[in-house]
Formats: C-alpha cells, sequence, structure tokens
C-alpha cells in the first residue's frame, strides 16, 4: 500500500458535515475524484494529528488484514467512543485488538455451533414467509417497517434466545437510543440525545445481562447460553461483555441487512432487466444478486483504525504512529480497476469481491453468512408471493457519516392499474 498522500478542502472532503447531506450521487463523484489518488488521502491535519482516508479497493484490504499496523483501538467509530463509555457499558469487539479480541471473538465463534446455524437458516426462511404473509393489504407500504426491519431483529432475537415478553422493549429502547442519529438534528435534540440514547442503551443491556444469568442458572438451546457457559478453557462473556456483543450484533446483524433488504429493492424496482433476470432463473442468479445489492449498496460508509507503527510506502508521507486512516468501504466498492463499470447494477457480475462486509482480517463480519441468507431468503419469499411488488419513490436517505441507513422505503405488492414500477 503506497501512501502518496493530497489535501482535501470544501465538499469533497468525507470527514466534513456537508458531505454527506450532499446527494448520493454527488458524494460518488467525489469518492471517484479521490480515487485517482494512487494510495492514502490526507483528509486533515491538526495538532491534535493526522487523518488519512483510504478509498481504494486495494488499500482498505490491506490495511483491513494488517492488525499490527492498522488497529481498532481506541475505537473504530468516529468518533470513538469516551473512555467512561468503555468502561461502563463493556469492550466491544469491533473496539478491540490482540489477545483480548481474539478471546471475545473465539468465544462467539464457538458459540455457533453447527447446531444454532442450522436451526438459524430453517428460522431465517419460516420468518421471511411470515413476514411477507403479514404485509398489509393495498399500499403503499413502508417496507422498512413491514419487512426489512423485523426480519433481521426476529432471527436474531430467536437465535439469541431473548424471551417473547421482552422483544417489544428492546425494540423500543433500540429505537430511543437511535432517534437523534444522523447529521440533520436541531440543537435541542442534540443535547438530549446522548443522554436519552445511553440511558436506553443501558436499559437494553441489563435486559440481555438478566437474560444471561437465567440461562447460567437454566441452560437452554440457544446463543445466549453458549456465551455465557464456560467452554473447556473457562472462557465465556460476562454480563457486561453479552450486553456490548449484542450491541454490536444490533448494528452489524440487524441494522446492516435492514439496509442492504431496503436498497435491493429498490435497486430491483429501478433495473427491471435485472429483476427479470433474477426472477427467470433464482437458484442460479439470486445468489449473485445478492452480492451485488450488498456492494452497491453497502451498509456501512466507513471504519477508523489507528496507525500503530510506521508505515512507509511509495512517494509523499509515510503513515506515522496515532495517525487515523478512515475505510471508506463505499469508496472501495466502486473502484473501476476491480468492478468495470462499477456504477451499474449487474446482478451477472463476476468476480465481485466487494468489501460489504470488510475487508478481511480479524474484524471480518462473523454474521456475514447469516446476512446473505436473510436477504436471499426475502427476496425469494417476496417474489414468490408477490411479483410485481416494487418501490413506488427513492428510498430516504438521512445525512450520516456512518451506515448507508434508509428510514423509509414506499412500496406496493402489485401494480395499479395503468402504471408502472418505478
Amino acid at each position: 500500500m503506497t501512501s502518496q498522500t493530497v489535501a482535501v478542502a470544501g465538499p469533497d472532503n468525507p470527514l466534513q458535515p456537508e458531505f454527506w447531506r450532499q446527494p448520493g450521487a454527488a458524494q460518488r463523484e467525489a469518492f471517484a475524484r479521490l480515487r485517482r489518488t494512487d494510495g492514502p488521502v490526507l483528509l486533515e491535519e491538526t495538532a491534535r494529528g493526522r487523518t488519512f482516508g483510504l478509498v481504494r479497493h486495494r488499500d482498505v484490504s490491506a490495511a483491513s488484514r494488517q492488525p499490527e499496523v492498522f488497529r481498532n483501538a481506541p475505537g473504530a467509530t468516529t468518533p470513538p467512543p469516551a473512555r467512561w463509555v468503555r468502561t461502563v457499558f463493556g469492550p466491544s469487539m469491533v473496539n478491540l485488538d490482540g489477545p483480548e479480541h481474539a478471546r471475545l471473538r473465539g468465544v462467539v465463534a464457538r458459540a455457533f455451533t453447527p447446531r444454532i446455524l442450522a436451526r438459524a437458516e430453517e428460522d431465517i426462511l419460516r420468518t421471511a414467509e411470515r413476514i411477507v404473509e403479514r404485509i398489509p393489504d393495498g399500499g403503499p407500504v413502508d417496507f422498512v417497517e413491514a419487512v426489512a426491519a423485523p426480519m433481521p431483529f426476529e432471527v436474531l432475537c430467536r437465535m439469541m434466545g431473548i424471551p417473547d415478553e421482552e422483544r417489544d422493549r428492546i425494540r423500543s429502547l433500540i429505537d430511543r437510543a437511535s432517534e437523534h442519529t444522523g447529521l440533520d438534528r436541531t440543537l435541542a435534540r442534540r443535547l438530549r440525545s446522548p443522554g436519552s440514547g445511553l440511558r436506553a442503551l443501558a436499559r437494553m443491556h441489563r435486559i440481555v445481562a438478566r437474560v444471561g444469568r437465567l440461562r447460567q442458572a437454566c441452560p437452554g438451546d440457544d446463543l445466549i447460553t453458549r456465551l455465557v457457559s464456560p467452554d473447556r478453557d473457562g472462557n465465556h462473556l460476562t454480563g457486561r461483555e453479552l450486553g456490548a456483543f449484542f450491541s454490536l450484533l444490533l448494528v452489524a446483524g440487524v441494522e446492516t441487512t435492514r439496509n442492504a433488504l431496503a436498497h435491493g429493492l429498490h435497486l430491483l424496482s429501478t433495473h427491471p432487466e435485472q429483476r427479470e433476470l433474477v426472477a427467470s432463473d433464482p437458484d442460479r442468479f439470486l445468489d449473485p444478486a445478492v452480492e451485488e445489492i450488498v456492494r452497491h449498496s453497502t451498509p456501512i460508509h466507513q471504519f477508523r483504525r489507528t496507525v500503530a507503527r510506521e508505515h512507509a510506502g511509495g512517494e509523499g508521507h509515510a503513515l506515522a504512529p496515532g495517525d487515523t486512516v478512515i475505510l471508506f468501504y463505499g469508496s472501495a466498492n466502486r473502484d473501476a480497476s476491480v468492478f468495470p463499470e462499477p456504477e451499474a447494477f449487474d446482478v451477472t457480475r463476476s468476480p465481485n469481491p466487494h468489501l460489504g462486509f470488510g475487508g478481511g482480517g480479524p474484524h471480518y463480519c462473523l454474521g456475514a453468512h447469516l446476512a446473505r441468507q436473510e436477504i436471499r431468503a426475502v427476496l425469494h419469499a417476496l417474489f414468490t408471493r408477490y411479483p410485481e411488488a416494487h418501490a413506488t419513490e427513492p428510498p430516504e436517505v438521512p445525512p450520516t457519516s456512518f451506515d448507508h441507513r434508509v428510514s423509509r422505503l414506499p412500496f406496493r405488492t402489485t401494480v395499479p392499474r395503468g402504471t408502472m414500477p418505478v
């Protein structure tokens, strides 16, 4: 990975809030200009240090696979969580490195036994059918509320073993914790949101920790039981670690799948030739369609890394310890050196080495396989039952620099007489 740099000012700088208030097409054009630089892009230099953007596929992938140089600690999000937040809510795997990260990831990986995975796969198919069956008649209906949001949430709760009576409370707390996210917020909301969001998060952690204690006393056949039960080496998740892991799953396993599903319906609605191709042979084209949906929509915009040691290469500035690099996955997924015609939505694209689940390495998404299955199951159930289902308006995409969120997507299950899908 080279380290040639350029300074970026104005609306082309993805560190600035105004960048994410631009239409998606303008953001993509700005990233295309940044990709013309062969290496990290200097985005900001202050007394506190330098911040670089990684916008090309090879650079994002290389940084992801060199944890000894590019570390997730003290935080992978921008800004990183405050120390007191990490102390109160426990360590999240996404913000850890080395042996500490390996221990937690090992506990989680061992908990996903073949039995739990097989049962989850069966549940995904049943849940998709059930959610599609209960879509309200008429329309338009909000696809996010009716389908995309409940699908991964219900699968996660059943896989974890969250009791039915706790699920509505957790869903409400999730809404309260995330209601003020995004860039367009009033001053009053910005002042209120940290306290209200953290209180909701704390209550959710207490619920999950209580379930963990119940499973220790009375084990079940679920993921929480496996996570809190010591393995042969005595490793297991504590109550705080269980709460932090559940919070991570809500982002990595629920938010991202919800967003990919919503973007997927919109893409298939606005590209009827691609939709017809999938419908003509689902066994052949549905799996590559899922990969192309994830590439094209890229549910997470960015994660950050902190440089742990000097990293030289190419011309220009070497990366120094303490520098910050931002991994821009959406930009990497439109790198023309890897993806011919990167702006095109093509369900036959092969190969498709997208970075929608991360760039590899120790922090690659553990739930990538389940997310793919959920997207596939929903699209298969939806178009089998409602072949004419289509989005009726573009998705509402709030300005946020972290995830490619869809807050609302109106859709219909049938085409009204005299009209055509968007």
